[in-house]
């Protein structure tokens, strides 16, 4: 007899998460994934000025800001078919990095690495032998005796007040924590050095693009103003700091979260739960060229089934029989239907809640149970993300996805097959936020290049105007988010929104059942994983951090009677 356990809401993630799992002899034998919270942007931009688009959804997250963004306005350029100039591709290029590198290593150090790595037993560590460690690791300067006793004393005496603050509700002491009380010193230390280093990453975005979070876009190019001589525009000061900030990016990438990866890692090797699908989207991006050449993706478009490296087979977003969204378990209706799926430039956002009311113990999954609907390729369920794009790139033969994944993996004395799992897909986002800084350096180098040779162009204005457009278009706008397959789908009728789906990489990992029966990546991945103790469900966390989920792009919260979102009163 299986008993249900429930974890709601899920922390250390961005927005609301329920997940509820079955369990009998203290192995999971069913799991059901539940956003609790609804999305409703889509309405939101309809009827409004498609140039105008991509500044309302990029509110759809605080985090992964910059991508909602540069998907709408790539959705509105393919639709207008919009050529932008290569300064302007360029800067989008190192926009889009510098949030995935940003993301990679908050993801790591802030979100999921203490589900490996447990605070209070730093305590334990002798700062000497933390030291010997950490020099042994990479060149990081910050690597002496006492520096690490700093960090230590620091957190004895957060523990000694009985107030734990950010290291609060940990499963301090559970037996699933393999790490020597040394290890746990050095990523308590990286954690907080990691605290400062994300914030001056981000200066890249309000460089280039005014601000962070939500930096400025703009359909047809950048409102960047270069001007190597005015203190009005990005001159050559801010240019050379952009510079410095990738190139200390690099840095701690190479010689923290990397090395860090490999020594945690180096003790769960046998770890190997968390896999699930086994099915992988990857749209492809980080181009060379204009974005819509897929000949041009240094980060292949495809997808992976049945984990079979052999063969990979073609992803087309404007495909109405390849992507479509399903609302058999979730809280929608398509023109009063409550089952179905449809391609989104046929989607509708239109809210069927038949969940519980009031409080209750579990949803009758059995039934509609998610505010998230379900994408499906062909109607096959897939992960996206950094792991499914790490293996596109080894199945293309990319040669730096080969060569980083042999060295790590001939590093930790593995298989391939250990990427297939929880673990495997957290070394996966630090083996592509490496990479992708590279990218990021050349992307850089070449703008300086184009600069000093007189090309300062961030806008083309040809098609600005509405009355250039036709009366009907319609476009996609795609994007490798760090979570994962992120595409914007755009109608404009008259000049203006006609309709507009987004469908995000947590809801295509975090989505419930589809008309099939067929498991989200997040229900798949669980099922199968040993429990220790249900009180403390650690292995959950694990394996849906590994994810790194992101319930606000996925859902959105709306108030259908007041039509308000949020209600904030003070004294």
């Amino acid at each position: 007899m299986s008993e249900r356990i429930v974890v709601d809401p899920v922390t250390r993630i961005e927005g609301h998460l329920r997940i509820e799992a079955d369990i009998d002899n203290g192995v999971i034998k069913d799991a059901f994934s539940s956003g609790t919270a609804i999305r409703g942007l889509e309405l939101i931009v309809k009827d409004r000025d498609p140039r105008d688009v991509w500044a309302y959804v990029q509110r759809i997250c605080g985090v992964c800001t910059t991508t909602h963004a540069l998907a709408a306005v790539r959705s509105v350029e393919d639709a207008l078919d919009i050529k932008i100039p290569r300064n302007a591709h360029l800067i989008r290029e190192i926009m889009n990095a510098t949030i995935m590198l940003h993301d990679h290593v908050v993801h790591f150090y802030h979100l999921h690495a203490f589900d490996w790595v447990d605070v209070v037993n730093a305590l334990k560590a002798d700062p000497k032998a933390t030291s010997t460690l950490a020099q042994s690791l990479s060149k990081w300067p910050k690597s002496s005796p006492g520096y690490f006793k700093d960090i230590q004393d620091k957190v004895k005496k957060i523990v000694d007040s009985g107030q734990l603050g950010i290291f609060a509700n940990g499963y301090w002491g559970h037996p699933g924590y393999r790490l020597p009380p040394e290890v746990n010193l050095l990523a308590v230390a990286h954690y907080l050095e990691a605290l400062d280093w994300q914030k001056e990453i981000v200066k890249i975005h309000t460089i280039f693009g005014g601000k962070n979070p939500h930096p400025h876009y703009l359909v047809g190019g950048m409102a960047t103003p270069i001007d190597i001589n005015s203190d009005n525009g990005i001159h050559a000061e801010r240019l050379m700091h952009v510079s410095q900030l990738i190139d200390q990016a690099i840095e701690f990438v190479e010689q923290v979260y990397l090395p860090d990866l490999q020594a945690i890692g180096s003790f769960y090797k046998d770890w190997t739960y968390g896999g699930g699908l086994d099915n992988y989207l990857c749209y492809g991006d980080f181009s060379t060229g204009d974005i819509r050449d897929i000949n041009m993706y240094r980060m292949p478009r495809g997808i992976i089934l049945g984990g079979n490296l052999n063969e990979i087979h073609d992803v087309n977003p404007k495909d109405p029989e390849q992507i479509k969204e399903w609302i058999d378990f979730s809280w929608y209706t398509y023109d009063g239907k409550t089952t179905g799926g449809r391609h989104p430039w046929e989607g509708e956002t239109t809210f069927h809640y038949t969940g519980p009311k009031g409080r209750y113990d579990t949803l009758n999954t059995n039934d509609k149970y998610s505010w998230l609907k379900t994408p499906r390729w062909k109607e096959k369920p897939m992960e996206t993300g950094p792991l499914a794009r790490v293996l596109l790139g080894y199945a293309a033969k990319k040669p730096e996805f080969v060569q980083s994944v042999d060295d790590s993996l001939r590093k930790l004395n593995v298989p391939l097959t250990a990427l297939k799992s929880a673990l495997g897909r957290t070394l996966a986002r630090g083996l592509e936020a490496q990479i992708v800084g590279g990218w990021m350096r050349n992307d850089m180098d070449e703008l300086l290049k184009n600069i000093k040779h007189g090309d300062q162009t961030t806008f083309n204005k040809a098609k600005w105007e509405p009355s250039t457009w036709p009366k009907k278009a319609q476009g996609v706008g795609w994007i490798e988010a760090p979570r994962g397959a992120l595409g914007h789908w755009i109608n404009i009728e008259n000049g203006k929104t006609a309709n507009y789906q987004a469908v995000v990489p947590s809801t295509w990992n975090a989505s419930p059942r589809d008309g099939k029966n067929q498991k989200g990546a997040y229900e798949a991945a669980l099922t199968g994983t040993p429990v220790a103790d249900k009180h403390q469900p650690l292995e959950i966390l694990r394996i849906i951090h590994s994810f790194d989920p992101c319930l606000a792009c996925a859902v959105h919260m709306t108030d259908l009677q007041n039509q308000s979102a949020v209600d904030i009163r003070i004294g």
